[in-house]
């Protein structure tokens, strides 16, 4: 097997930071991944009084010669029964014979180096050192971010939306902050925990081509029969954001219900459990719900490889579920990951990227591009009771993975969409590193059902948000992140939508330096509760991993400045992985959890 020496991460004890201010020089290793071991050693449960402390000594995870997980010493090992020896020998060899890494997007030695590495065990509330100017009281609450993080260093193919999820939380109070990393308590998470193995396969990689299906389908479906687990209490991830409503924080992934968390008065976080709204939700919901920030409405879908291909639905603002509106209209399976809402519509998006049974065919994924399809957007009344108002308007060229915003122009006879447009869909899966997302401005007229469109920016930019405040309302600005090239991000710009049509609308920009790489940038109001507060008035925040010295921060950056200046820099206890999307919970909301 090739080394790992493509896909190393590489701790360094540098004495400055390339991101803010000169530090002091620190001992400090967290997560090694060369060519030969995988390595980590236990968080500092205090850094203001450990730095003249010398490393303590790493445990060998990941070894070049078996490429297997290795059990740390601190852990019990798991009693494996007959059944799972079984099974694991019959994984083994379809990863080893039928059904190996061969492509970069699901080889583990490539999908999980640098800063994507997992960490390797949770981090109980960490006490984190503020080492550049000053936390502003109105970040009291907690920035959560989503992410996948494998439980199990995989053995076979990996996708990077495989991973199972880890919510880390940086909880602020008073001006002071600890960092927390939790799973997610999903019933997949818990099944292999008490396994001590991968039980459930993989949505993303673990279905390329038919010979690798079949196998992997039947040795599924032997687990089921021997009492692994159940898939009726689900089988997928909670990795990929949070969303609260209803008075309750989820955590959410595309393949099954939300998962309901809580945070702790110490920062911990706290699996509630699975979520299905008193039995009127069934399967799954999207990871991107929209919540109307006048009527405390929640709305969201979900989609899936059969029809109805799109299912939408709402919330009312008590959390009680209203009836599904299945559109039978979308003809095809397609990869329906967000959408928008503006006060009178729902917007969503039928993209080249499809369920395609040929790909499967030809040894490739069931999910894959089709470029002889057309894209199309679909409109449809928020308060629909079904689809016969539903409208479709093909617009060429445009996919769209993320949603931005959208409102009602005209009289309600316009509609107006902000989203990055993937302009070469068929890496979007495979080839990351290739995609090039440019952010456009959609004007969907109702009346003649002509769209025109134009872009705001040439950068690649992707991961975008606004003031929470105005969503589904006329927004001004927007914060996106930097592809460099994606799925790093090198920084984040500010656009202001409002200029002119021929017009570049970048008006900020903060770069994090040479080796430094962020996540999604998060707006936070300064004033929530004040409706004079200008659009703009506020934070961006942000996760931040320096791959040279081997850590991470988090950034506070003024939204109005010019130059995104940053306000207050936190050195975390440990590395936290690159990830999805985050959210900032207020001190008053996390009293209601």
């Amino acid at each position: 097997m090739d080394s790992l020496s493509s896909s190393s991460f590489i701790s360094t004890f540098s004495p400055a930071s390339s991101l803010l201010l000169p530090r002091p020089s620190s001992s400090r290793r967290l997560l090694r991944i060369n060519s030969a071991v995988v390595e980590e050693r236990s968080p500092i449960t205090n850094p203001s009084q450990n730095n003249d402390l010398p490393p303590s000594k790493p445990k060998k995870l990941y070894t070049r010669t078996n490429h297997t997980a290795v059990s740390s010493p601190a852990k019990p090992r798991q009693q494996t029964s007959l059944a799972t020896a079984l099974f694991t020998t019959m994984e083994e060899v379809i990863n080893t014979f039928i059904d190996p890494p061969s492509r970069p997007s699901v080889d583990p030695k490539h999908v999980l180096s640098d800063n994507f590495a997992p960490v390797l065990d949770e981090l109980p509330p960490t006490e984190c050192e503020i080492i550049h100017g000053s936390l502003p009281p109105s970040l009291n609450g907690a920035y959560i971010r989503n992410g996948p993080n494998p439980q199990f260093l995989p053995r076979g193919p990996y996708h990077l939306f495989d991973g199972d999820g880890m919510l880390h939380a940086i909880r602020i109070r008073d001006g002071k902050a600890t960092l927390c990393s939790r799973y997610v308590k999903t019933y997949k998470y818990n099944v292999e925990k008490q396994t001590g193995t991968p039980v459930i396969p993989n949505v993303f990689s673990g279905f390329n081509g038919v010979p690798a299906s079949m196998a992997r389908g039947a040795l599924t479906a032997f687990r089921v029969l021997a009492g692994q687990f159940n898939p009726i209490n689900g089988i997928g991830l909670a990795n990929t954001s949070l969303a609260f409503f209803c008075n309750r924080l989820f955590a959410l992934g595309e393949s099954d219900l939300p998962y309901a968390v809580r945070l702790t008065e110490s920062g911990d976080i706290v699996t509630i459990g699975r979520h299905d709204f008193d039995g009127k939700l069934a399967m799954s919901m999207t990871a991107h719900p929209k919540t109307d920030p006048e009527t405390g409405e929640t709305f969201a879908f979900r989609y899936g490889p059969v029809p109805p291909f799109l299912t939408f639905f709402r919330f009312d603002s008590t959390g009680k579920k209203r009836k599904d509106v299945p559109v039978f209209s979308m003809t095809s399976p397609s990869f329906l990951h967000d959408f928008a809402i503006t006060r009178r519509h729902a917007i969503f998006s039928e993209i080249q990227i499809r369920m395609r049974m040929d790909s499967m065919l030809e040894g490739g994924s069931p999910v894959g591009a089709d470029n002889g399809k057309t894209p199309r957007l679909g409109v449809i009344p928020r308060y629909a009771e079904d689809e016969s108002e539903m409208k479709w308007f093909e617009v060429p060229g445009f996919n769209i993975i993320h949603a931005i915003n959208a409102w009602d122009e005209d009289d309600g006879n316009t509609i107006v969409l902000i989203a990055p447009n993937i302009m070469s869909i068929e890496h979007t899966l495979e080839r990351m590193e290739l995609v090039h997302a440019l952010v456009e401005k959609v004007k969907i007229d109702l009346v003649t059902g002509i769209v025109t469109r134009h872009p705001i920016s040439a950068r690649n930019l992707d991961f975008a948000v606004i003031n929470p405040a105005f969503v589904g309302r006329q927004s001004r600005y927007v914060y996106a992140a930097i592809g460099d090239p994606m799925p790093k991000i090198s920084g984040v710009v500010k656009l202001d939508v409002t200029r002119g049509d021929r017009d570049d609308c970048t008006v900020a920009r903060r770069m994090y330096g040479p080796g430094c790489y962020g996540g999604e940038p998060f707006f936070v109001a300064r004033d929530p509760g004040n409706p004079e507060a200008e659009e703009d008035d506020g934070y961006v925040v942000t996760y931040v991993h320096d791959e040279v010295a081997g850590e991470s921060k988090f950034l506070v950056m003024d939204a109005k400045s010019p130059e995104l200046e940053v306000v207050a820099a936190v050195r975390l206890p440990r590395r936290v992985p690159y990830g999805f999307h985050g959210l900032f919970v207020k001190e008053s909301d996390l009293n209601k959890l």
